[in-house]
């Protein structure tokens, strides 16, 4: 049975749909195509990611579907390790598929993200804006929620 978490949708640093003043594209752009070759295809999903808070909860990638270990998806950066776990995002009564995304921080010397901020590629949700509620269905057996 999966844990539903409620948040709130918030901007996040713009990188992933890019370009940015960091990256001179998408950063998924470029990092979709590798997971694929490793295994997971993202392609259906929007190249960007929906940046849900879970304030004051924060969360913990336990033993997530995918863990793919020094990805080499840029000469900007050194290699990075993402794990990812399947997900649902619940919006006006709508329901869409994804996957928590998540750099691990320890790899990842930028744009840094709190424990309390799950990424989500999803499919393109129309008329979501920031500051918005949404539920997410989440795999307790991979991601540990803990509250307050």
């Amino acid at each position: 049975m999966n844990a539903i978490v409620s948040g709130v949708v918030m901007a996040g640093y713009r990188v992933a749909s890019g370009p940015s003043k960091d990256y001179p594209y998408g950063t998924l752009e470029k990092q979709i195509p590798l997971f694929t070759q490793l295994g997971l295809d993202l392609q259906r999903f929007y190249q960007g990611t929906l940046n849900v808070s879970i304030v004051p909860a924060i969360f913990e990638m336990q033993n997530p579907e995918y863990t793919f270990r020094k990805v080499a998806w840029t000469d900007l950066r050194p290699p990075e390790d993402f794990s990812f776990s399947r997900c649902t995002v619940r919006y006006k009564g709508g329901s869409y598929a994804g996957y928590v995304y998540y750099p691990h921080p320890e790899t990842k010397k930028r744009h840094f993200e709190s424990a309390s901020l799950l990424e989500i590629i999803t499919s393109f949700i129309p008329e979501i804006q920031y500051g918005e509620r949404v539920e997410l269905e989440l795999s307790p057996e991979e991601i540990h929620i803990q509250t307050g």
